[in-house]
This record gives C-alpha cells, structure tokens and sequence, in this order.
C-alpha cells in the first residue's frame, strides 16, 4: 500500500491552500511582535548585564591593580639592585671601548693655538695700519714743504720771466 493518496480532489486542495492562507495571515503579525519583544528584550538585557558587570568589571579592574602594585615595586628594587650595576659597568666597559687611543704629541692644529695666531696676525696688521698712516702723513707733509719753497721761487721766476719778454711775445729765460 502507497502512503500517498493520489484520489484527493481539486475542492480538498484548495480547502487546505485556504487553511494555510489563513496560518500564514495569522503568523505575519505574530511574527512581527515577536521580533520586537525579542528586541526589547535583547536591550533590557544587555542594558541589565551592563548595569550588573560594570560594578563587578570595577572590582575586578582594583583587585588587579591592588595585586600587581607590590609586584611591580618589587620588581623594581630587584631591577635596580641587580640589574642596574650590571648594565652600568657594561656601559663604562663600552665607552672605553670607543673612546679613541690618546696620541702621544699635540695636535698640529689646537684651537688656542690657532686663536692666539689670530689675535696676534691682527694685532700685527693693526700695528702696520697705523705705522703707514704715519708714514703717508709725514710723507705728505714734507712733499707739502718742499713745493712751498720752490713754488716762490718760481713765482720770482715768472716774475722776471715776464719781464724778459719782449714786444714781439717772445720770453727768454734768466740763465741761471
């Protein structure tokens, strides 16, 4: 015997097709309230484990600072108890390391050394500054007198000069 009835009517079709019609129209708005208490009820939820976990997570947040507090102070006392002369006598060993190896002479050129040069070749060039403005000056003032003299000379020069001259524009020198 089959289990599938293959003498059902076209009338006893469409009944069930009816019938599901009408489940189906029911559930739509069943469904639809559903979804909305689930979701208000998700947020009552999580608004209350928020408002149950906060003070705990809080708690829970000091007992472990209160914990690791002594823990780390201890630590840092074993740090600087062991570890800190250790890693200090590593530097000094390191810094002796890169410190170059000291020459036995002077540097050819030591910073004194050069400024003391310096001040001396300007002292030198300050010295030769006024000595040649000494010697322009004097210089000058001999050239001065000495075309003094020869300037009157020269004036009673021409003087007889022009009185040498005659009629016809000719001038004739006093021999000398």
């Amino acid at each position: 015997m089959s289990l599938i009835k293959t003498n059902r009517t076209k009338a006893g079709a469409a009944a069930i097709g009816a019938r599901a019609k009408d489940a189906a129209a029911q559930a739509v708005p069943i469904g639809k309230r559903a979804g909305a208490t689930a979701v208000q009820g998700a947020l009552q939820g999580a608004t209350g484990a928020k408002e149950w976990a906060a003070p705990h997570v809080q708690d829970a947040v000091r007992g472990a600072r209160e914990w690791v507090a002594p823990r780390l102070e201890d630590a840092a006392e074993a740090v600087t108890a062991s570890v800190a002369p250790k890693v200090s006598s590593a530097l000094r060993s390191t810094a002796s390391q890169v410190r170059p190896a000291k020459t036995s002479g002077r540097r050819r050129f030591d910073r004194r050394w050069l400024f003391g040069l310096g001040a001396l070749l300007a002292a030198a060039g300050a010295g030769a500054a006024v000595a040649m403005r000494r010697r322009y000056a004097s210089a000058t003032a001999d050239a001065k007198d000495a075309t003094e003299p020869e300037a009157a000379e020269q004036a009673a020069a021409d003087d007889s000069a022009a009185e040498a001259s005659s009629a016809n524009g000719r001038v004739t020198t006093p021999e000398r």
